[in-house]
């Protein structure tokens, strides 16, 4: 499955090829992208900030243990870790996982992550979290199916936050495309949260800009989702 994270390096992890096309998004895909990565612009290989979705929607939540699902290079699992929370960053590829070790080196949180190379789509925790977040990861299965079967990792009264790329035309010409299948609606997502079990707490679709090539400026489309699991 695909995995990543990152403020700066949202747009990495689904079609940072260039036009839109088809992926398979397994462990190959991914070993390959971070591995390419590595090395590169901040902006290719994932920046040192968290996402600002996660920033402003987990400032009031109290720390407790948090998986963070496709963690990439560690910067969103690194930032909980800073903050108290105890940490698990999950991710298939090796490549990533090991520069989220380098990242995480002499940060203020020792101890506060562990890292997990696993596939998503298989992979069990073991356990539940008080907050599960995912950003911009695509799996080797449907997106939609995906964002399901890590709900049910949500520890009753537990948070799970969604960041996704918004499905939508096309903005020619803006550097990024997502694939068609690594992108979702906010309809999709909410209408998959049964009432019976989530209060959807936030759900928006945001455009913001990153820095691009030559100073270009490039906009991303966003789709968020915080949910708080009642049962």
């Amino acid at each position: 499955m695909a995995e990543t994270a990152e403020t700066s390096s949202e747009e990495e992890a689904g079609g940072r090829d260039g036009d839109e096309m088809t992926h398979s998004f397994d462990k190959d895909y991914w070993q390959g992208h971070w591995a390419l990565a590595h090395g590169a612009t901040q902006a290719d290989s994932g920046g040192s900030a968290p996402n600002p979705h996660l920033v402003r929607e987990t400032s009031g939540l109290a720390p407790g243990r948090a998986l963070d699902a496709g963690c990439g290079t560690g910067a969103e699992a690194t930032w909980l870790a800073a903050r108290g929370w105890q940490v698990t960053g999950a991710d298939i590829s090796g490549a990533a996982l090991a520069q989220a070790a380098e990242r995480a080196e002499g940060q203020s949180a020792p101890g506060r992550v562990t890292w997990v190379e696993a596939d998503l789509t298989s992979w069990a925790p073991g356990g539940r979290f008080d907050l599960v977040t995912t950003h911009y990861a695509h799996p080797a299965m449907p997106q939609l199916a995906f964002y399901e079967r890590i709900s049910h990792w949500v520890a009753p009264g537990g948070t799970l936050l969604i960041v996704g790329h918004l499905h939508g035309p096309a903005t020619p010409g803006h550097g990024h495309r997502p694939p068609p299948e690594a992108t979702v609606t906010l309809a999709d997502i909410t209408r998959g949260l049964d009432s019976a079990v989530w209060s959807i707490a936030s759900a928006e679709e945001i455009t913001r800009t990153l820095p691009g090539p030559g100073d270009r400026a490039l906009p991303l489309h966003d789709v968020v989702v915080r949910a708080i699991r009642h049962s």
